[in-house]
């Protein structure tokens, strides 16, 4: 049996062809300006990911568009088509089933706004920048500048810090000082070091609370308020400051002891120095 070509590639529909390849060049060439022009047009207070959300809106509305259009212009008839989509969708429907939790669960973290475009998050051991929100997952970029992809189902049923949220943030550092020390003289000195410090707020106000006897010393705990965005610069500069003024002050940061004890009865080790004479 003979394919007869003349049947489907006559005259007309080879126009027919031509012209959906025009309308698809074009159709596409239009969407992206259009998508261009609405990002441009987007008030500068709207957030980025509201600008990425009406801008994917635009996306799939115009590629949708496009489609119906083409397949018009080719004049399909998709009725043959229905009965094997519905088939075929059951059985998509079945094996998509995390797709789908995931585009659910994707429109509860745009209504519910934890987080947004360019804020850092830590779920679970990971942290980093939220660079995209898209339908099945986010994407996050770490600190070493790896790509980390989450299920929008795994962020859903997962504790989830948003660290940069508030405009301020606290440093809370641990310091240890000997047990020898004078503890209101410590805190004293402390105080005047965040105080010192021009980036620590004034209001609220720093926190300097006695933590915990510790095995070596007294813990002691040094919280300081600071714009987000001067973390590593409020850290490293208040470590030193803290080392440096202990280290002027005489104050002693203790570190592990070992003592030997084998009883109430036993005398001390006695230490020789076995390099003496030498």
């Amino acid at each position: 049996m003979e394919f007869d070509f003349s049947k489907y590639f006559n005259a007309e529909n080879l126009e027919r062809l031509m012209w959906a390849l025009i309308i698809l060049v074009v159709g596409i060439a239009v969407i992206y300006l259009v998508a261009f022009m609405v990002k441009r047009l987007l008030p500068k207070s709207l957030s980025q990911q509201r600008k990425m959300i009406i801008q994917r809106l635009v996306y799939y509305s115009g590629f949708l568009l496009l489609a119906f259009i083409v397949i018009a212009q080719l004049k399909i008839n998709l009725a043959p088509f229905f009965g094997a989509a519905g088939v075929i969708g059951l059985v998509i429907g079945v094996a998509s089933q995390t797709s789908i939790g995931n585009i659910v669960s994707g429109f509860f973290l745009v209504g519910e706004k934890s987080f947004e475009i360019g804020d850092v998050i830590k779920v679970g051991d990971k942290a980093g920048v939220v660079f995209s929100i898209d339908l099945l997952s986010i994407k996050i970029r770490t600190f070493d500048n790896q790509l980390l992809r989450i299920p929008n189902q795994t962020i859903i049923s997962t504790e989830l810090i948003n660290v940069t949220r508030f405009p301020i943030r606290r440093l809370d550092i641990i310091v240890s000082v000997a047990y020898k020390e004078d503890l209101a003289r410590v805190k004293t000195v402390l105080e005047e070091v965040v105080k010192a410090n021009p980036l620590s707020l004034d209001e609220p106000e720093p926190l300097i609370t006695f933590k915990a006897f510790g095995a070596s010393g007294i813990d002691i705990l040094v919280g300081i308020w600071f714009e987000k965005q001067n973390y590593l610069k409020v850290k490293n500069s208040v470590f030193q400051e803290i080392k440096a003024r202990f280290d002027a002050e005489g104050i002693e940061i203790p570190f592990p002891h070992l003592t030997l004890y084998t009883g109430e009865a036993t005398k001390p080790f006695p230490v020789i120095n076995t390099t003496a004479g030498k």
